[in-house]
């Protein structure tokens, strides 16, 4: 018996938009399976996200503390905003980092990009490394209300371990960031 089909592609059959928001669409698809029978699909379509890393000269990270409206309180993050069409996401990340924090990236890397939320949420974050960060003063959407914490490295993954820190992008930049800074991994 092969438990291990040779092609686990599911086709889509048909396609309807579920919702249509100013941030957020959702679709239902009918799709073939791979063993010849169907099923739907349900999923949010997302623009895609930049999500910025701001580390100081003396090791410092730039952090922000916002609420969340949908989960009900307040969460410690690193910047992060979706793309517009049309940006790159190198553009978003710059915008972005200087419209939340206030400050300017003079030095941006790309570090990797991953998908958040595979099974409902075709979003896809690129995130990046800004360094010799320059205050230029933010330029925050009228809706936009946060606290900019500068934070210790260290400090940033005892917040992690208690707790402080317990959201998804955030987290694993920090971690990201503590391979590179230690060496065990590189660009």
């Amino acid at each position: 018996m092969n438990d291990k089909p040779d092609d686990l592609t599911e086709t889509m059959l048909a396609s309807e938009w579920m919702c249509q928001g100013r941030l957020l669409k959702a679709r239902r698809d009918t799709v073939r399976l791979p063993n010849g029978h169907t099923s739907t699909r349900e999923y949010i379509v997302h623009p895609g996200a930049a999500v910025i890393l701001p580390v100081f000269e003396n090791g410092d990270v730039l952090l922000e503390r916002q609420h969340r409206y949908p989960c009900g309180r307040d969460f410690i993050e690193v910047p992060a905003g979706k793309l517009d069409p049309d940006e790159t996401p190198e553009f978003c990340a710059q915008r972005e980092l200087i419209e939340e924090t206030g400050y300017r990236a003079n030095k941006l890397q790309f570090l990797f990009d991953f998908y958040p939320a595979i099974g409902y949420c075709d979003e896809k974050m690129f995130f990046f490394l800004a360094q010799d960060l320059e205050h230029v003063g933010h330029e925050r959407d009228h809706d936009e209300f946060l606290e900019i914490l500068r934070v210790p490295f260290d400090e940033a993954l005892d917040m992690i371990r208690r707790g402080e820190i317990c959201e998804t992008k955030t987290t694993t930049a920090l971690f990201w960031w503590d391979k590179l800074r230690s060496g065990d991994w590189s660009l």
